[in-house]
């Protein structure tokens, strides 16, 4: 039998090799260059898998729970030392504890007999007080709900005689409810700081005697959810027209079934969305890719380039990742130059500003450079044949060819960030809540996360307290985002 190179699944026998040797010499040497075949094939799939598990956080776009518990590697940041001190440096604010002038309580401690040791512990009852040293502890009060009672008047009309009665508030609807006060405490704990029903239901009954019931949690969240209609419709508008726009996309469980948030964000707004699908159909539902009149800084994702209005930047921050694992993986030269030159142009733009074009036109063409000598070692596939297969060197390098504007495009215009760690930023606390309270159960409930979400964002951006920021929610009173910085 003669073996057959193409089948990557074909393996002989034993048996089968001495037949093959009794044909002759022709049979042999079909044997060996069926055997080399096998051998290159399996070499490719081990350093296949050798890279998959040379991967991590600091030279991939895996992120560091994928590690799990094992001991990270000594880090190779991509950084350069500053040469500062740790810790704060001169000029920063501290947040020491200091006295206040005006304490709720004030202990006066007696001082009976003098300490001094000289006068034998003699009586001072009888001394007036020169003056006070004082400290203080600063502390909880006892938690507890206060109840306060509304009682609306009823009268007799002296005409009618009807008995008549007075009007409630409009917020007491009930004749036993919660207020708006234990309402915010209970979606500000829920969705800034992520803890899941059952936990919160405990805390309640353990910190103010009282059961919380699911309902309870889940009409506050539904009622600050319709209060931030508008604020979210202001959110796009600011988006439509801000001159930088972050953008990014994560997965998410919901029903069961993977779904997708999608984060659009600047430095002051931003907006999170829940939609089934990753691609153009969401960004479409959303509304606000399609519009954008600025530039999108996002971490390639193909979809996003159906939107050729706006120019598009790409992280250099995941480049520079791709560019370490070629650099210390396959000891790839034209990786470490390339990822030098594009940290050196930064951190000279940084210090001395903007680049004039005699300077971009060097950079751009040291980028060129450095990718050519890229390709002696990838070369670029024939157009013919059909599509081939190629290595991540060839593939980045093909898509370096195509996007090379798009990685400089911090140096073509200043208000262009290096990288997309906006968004990134802005997304992580998604998946925090997503490791702390597992999937969502309905789609629903996975909007109005998101809108709370981009809510309190929004209001930390722009320098509003959260817990101030939820009572204003729930209350229908909520904070409306000032337009972007930038778009201004």
């Amino acid at each position: 039998m003669e073996p057959n190179p193409t089948n990557q699944a074909q393996r002989l026998s034993p048996a089968q090799i001495r037949a093959i040797y009794r044909q002759g010499e022709e049979a042999v040497v079909t044997l060996v260059e069926f055997l080399q075949d096998q051998i290159d094939q399996l070499r490719t799939r081990l350093k296949a898998l050798e890279d998959r598990v040379a991967q991590n956080s600091r030279n991939s776009n895996r992120p560091p729970e994928s590690e799990g518990l094992k001991k990270p590697p000594a880090p190779k940041n991509l950084r350069t030392p500053s040469g500062r001190p740790s810790g704060g440096q001169p000029g920063h604010p501290g947040h020491t504890l200091e006295q206040v002038s005006q304490p709720d309580h004030v202990v006066v401690h007696a001082l009976d007999q003098c300490p001094c040791g000289k006068c034998g512990g003699r009586s001072l009852r009888g001394q007036g007080v020169v003056g006070y040293e004082k400290r203080q502890v600063f502390d909880l009060p006892k938690l507890r709900l206060e109840v306060t009672e509304h009682r609306a008047e009823v009268k007799c009309c002296p005409v009618s005689g009807q008995r008549v009665c007075a009007c409630f508030p409009a917020e007491v609807q009930v004749s036993a409810q919660y207020g708006s006060g234990v309402l915010s405490f209970l979606v500000y704990l829920n969705q800034q700081q992520h803890i899941p029903q059952e936990r919160l239901a405990q805390l309640c009954e353990d910190l103010l005697g009282q059961p919380l019931s699911e309902a309870t949690l889940i009409a506050a969240t539904q009622r600050t959810y319709d209060h931030l209609d508008a604020f979210e419709q202001a959110v796009v508008k600011d988006l439509r027209e801000a001159p930088v726009v972050h953008v990014d996309e994560s997965g998410l469980r919901v029903e069961g079934k993977l779904h997708w948030v999608h984060e659009a964000s600047t430095a002051q707004v931003t907006f999170y969305g829940v939609h089934a699908k990753r691609g153009t159909e969401a960004m479409e539902d959303f509304a606000i890719i399609p519009w954008c009149q600025g530039w999108l800084i996002h971490d390639h994702w193909v979809p996003y380039f159906s939107y050729q209005d706006s120019p598009h930047a790409l992280c250099n921050e995941h480049l520079l990742r791709e560019l370490k694992f070629l650099a210390e993986e396959h000891q790839e030269e034209w990786a470490e130059g390339l990822s030098q030159l594009l940290l050196r142009s930064y951190r000279r733009q940084q210090k001395q500003g903007p680049f004039t074009e005699r300077q971009f036109d060097y950079v751009w063409n040291r980028f060129h450079a450095w990718v050519r000598q890229g390709r002696q070692r990838h070369p670029a596939p024939a157009a013919a044949g059909g599509r081939k297969e190629q290595s991540k060197a060839a593939n980045l390098l093909s898509r370096l060819e195509r996007f090379d504007l798009c990685y400089l495009a911090f140096l073509l215009d200043p208000l262009v960030p290096f990288t997309n760690n906006q968004a990134e930023q802005d997304i992580r606390m998604v998946k925090v809540r997503q490791k702390i309270s597992g999937c969502f159960r309905t789609l629903h409930g996975a909007q109005i996360f998101a809108r709370i979400r981009g809510y309190l964002s929004t209001c930390r951006k722009q320098g509003h307290n959260l817990w101030e920021a939820t009572k204003r929610a729930v209350q229908g009173q909520p904070f409306m985002p000032k337009v972007s910085i930038a778009a201004a």
